[in-house]
C-alpha cells in the first residue's frame, strides 16, 4: 500500500476553523443544562460556525459523557472541520453509548466511504500489477466519494512512483488528507500505519527531500520491523541521501570529479532520483561534459517537469554548446514562471543576442 500520512499536527484550514466567542461566551456565562448548549452548537452548526459549534458540544459532553447525541453531533463538527479520525472515534463512541443510534451508524458508515474503506472504496493492490488501470481506479475512487482515504491516495502515489511520474505522485499525496501520525497508527494498526509511511517515504526520497524520507522510513520500521520491504525503502533512503551529502562536499571542495562518482553511486540505488541527476549535470558541466549534462537534465526532467533548477541548468549547458534556440526555450519557460528571477532575465537576453548574431553570420556565409 501507500501512505498520504503528512507531518504531525498539519490539519488543511476550513471555513468555521477559527472559533468565534459568542455563543460559548453566553453558555459559560450561564449554567446551562447540556441540551441548551447542544441546542446552541446545532444553531452555530447550521450558520456554518463549526469550530463554536464544536466548542459547545464539548461543553455539553464535559456535563453529561454518556449521551450519544452530543457524540454524533461532535462528529458532524470534526467532520465539517476536516478532522476525519477524529469524526470516526467520536461516532464510534456514540454507537458504544447507544449501539441502535441509527443517525450514528449512518454518519459512520459516510465516514468509512470518505476514508475508503466500503466494499467498493477499497482496491487491494495485490489485484492491481497494471499501474496505469490503477491510477485510473483510485481517482474514480475518490471522485466517488473516498475524497479522505488515505490508502486510496497512497495506491495512487505508489502507481505514480512505479511509472517514473514522481511530481504527479507528490502532488497527489499533496492533495490527500492531512492527519495526525499517531492517530492514523491508532486508526490503522501499526502495520497499516507503516505501510503508508513507507510510501510516503519513497515520494520524499524521489523528491529530493532525503531527511524526511529518512526520518519516515524509521518510523516505517519501528512500526512494523518485520516488513521487509520498508526496511528496503530505509536501506534505500540512508544509501541515496549519503551519496547526496558526500556529492555535495565535494562539490563544495571543487572536487568535480569525484563529486559525479559520488552522485552516480546514489543513482545505482534510485537510477530516477532527480536531484541527484541534477546534481551530477552540475558535475559534468563543469568537467566540460556538456552533452552528458543535459542528458541527466533530460533525464530528471522526465519525472520531473517542474525541476525549475534541472531546467535552468539545461538552459546553462545549452548555451555553453550554443544550441541557442533550445536555451532560450528553456529560459522563456524558466521566465514564465519565475518573471522576477533576474539572474533568468539577463541569461535569456544573453541567448537571444547569441542567436541573432548566429543568424547573421549564417545569412553571410550563404
Amino acid at each position: 500500500m501507500g501512505n498520504v500520512v503528512k507531518k504531525q499536527n498539519e490539519e488543511k484550514p476550513n471555513v468555521g476553523s477559527q472559533p468565534a466567542a459568542g455563543s460559548l461566551c453566553r453558555a459559560l456565562s450561564t449554567r446551562m443544562d447540556p441540551e441548551q448548549l447542544k441546542i446552541m452548537g446545532n444553531e452555530d452548526y447550521k450558520n456554518g460556525n463549526f469550530a463554536e459549534a464544536l466548542a459547545l458540544y464539548d461543553a455539553a459532553i464535559s456535563i453529561d459523557p454518556n449521551k450519544a447525541s452530543y457524540r454524533s453531533n461532535r462528529s458532524a463538527a470534526l467532520t465539517a472541520l476536516g478532522k476525519i479520525l477524529e469524526a470516526v472515534f467520536e461516532c464510534r463512541e456514540a454507537i458504544q453509548i447507544e449501539p441502535h443510534y441509527h443517525r450514528a451508524h449512518l454518519r459512520l458508515a459516510n465516514l468509512h466511504l470518505r476514508l475508503g474503506e466500503a466494499e467498493k472504496g477499497y482496491i487491494p493492490l495485490q489485484t492491481h500489477r497494471d499501474w496505469n488501470t490503477l491510477i485510473k481506479e483510485t481517482a474514480a475512487t475518490i471522485s466517488a466519494g473516498s475524497d479522505s482515504a488515505l490508502q486510496i491516495y497512497a495506491l495512487q502515489a505508489e502507481a505514480l512512483i512505479k511509472l517514473h511520474r514522481h511530481q504527479e505522485a507528490d502532488e497527489a499525496l499533496q492533495k490527500g488528507p492531512n492527519f495526525d501520525v499517531d492517530a492514523c497508527t491508532k486508526f490503522f494498526g501499526p502495520i497499516g500505519n507503516a505501510n503508508l509511511l513507507m510510501v510516503r517515504a519513497q515520494v520524499d526520497m524521489a523528491i529530493g527531500r532525503f531527511d524526511d524520507a529518512l526520518a519516515t522510513a524509521q518510523r516505517a520500521t519501528r512500526l512494523d520491523p518485520n516488513n521487509r520491504e520498508a526496511n528496503s525503502v530505509l536501506k534505500k533512503a540512508k544509501a541515496v541521501a549519503a551519496a547526496r551529502s558526500n556529492g555535495n562536499q565535494l562539490f563544495k571542495a571543487a572536487k568535480f570529479y569525484e563529486a559525479c562518482n559520488a552522485y552516480s553511486e546514489g543513482l545505482e540505488h534510485d537510477p530516477y532520483n532527480s536531484v541527484l541527476l541534477c546534481n551530477r549535470a552540475a558535475c559534468r558541466s563543469k568537467l566540460g561534459q556538456c552533452e552528458k549534462a543535459v542528458e541527466d537534465c533530460n533525464a530528471a526532467l522526465a519525472v520531473r517537469p517542474g525541476y525549475a533548477k534541472a531546467r535552468l541548468r539545461r538552459a546553462d549547458c545549452y548555451a555553453k554548446l550554443e544550441k541557442w534556440e533550445v536555451s532560450i526555450k528553456d529560459y522563456e519557460m524558466l521566465q514564465n514562471e519565475a518573471p522576477e528571477d533576474e539572474e533568468v532575465s539577463r541569461a535569456l537576453m544573453e541567448a537571444r543576442e547569441q542567436l541573432k548574431k548566429q543568424r547573421e553570420l549564417d545569412y553571410e556565409i550563404k
